[in-house]
């Protein structure tokens, strides 16, 4: 279950970046900042019961590696970001740290 709770902990994690760039515009500001704050108590508290059996070390990598790989895909899909080979393999190379983690837990 712990595994779980991580894994939903990091696709919250994607949602406070997201919520904070809809707030950078006038109409989407209040709603952009309101679920970019509740994704951070959904997403800290999800890590929080991730860490009652996964150490500390792993859980913290694999959460913000779900965030930032997450995160650097939504860019691409929604906001136009660049969608380079090497951005793309640094990305590649932490869900690679991500897996290796799992499998040395």
């Amino acid at each position: 279950m712990s595994w779980i709770y991580l894994v939903l902990a990091g696709i919250f994690e994607i949602g406070w970046p997201l919520g904070l760039k809809y707030a950078q515009t006038e109409t989407y500001r209040v709603a952009g900042i309101s679920g970019a704050v509740a994704a951070m108590a959904i997403s800290g508290g999800m890590l929080w019961l991730a860490q009652r059996e996964i150490p500390m070390g792993t859980a913290y990598a694999v959460w913000t590696g779900i965030g930032a790989a997450g995160t650097f895909l939504i860019g691409i899909w929604l906001f136009g970001d660049a969608a380079s080979l090497g951005r793309f393999l640094g990305v590649g190379l932490i869900v690679t740290g991500v897996i290796t983690l799992k499998l040395a837990h």
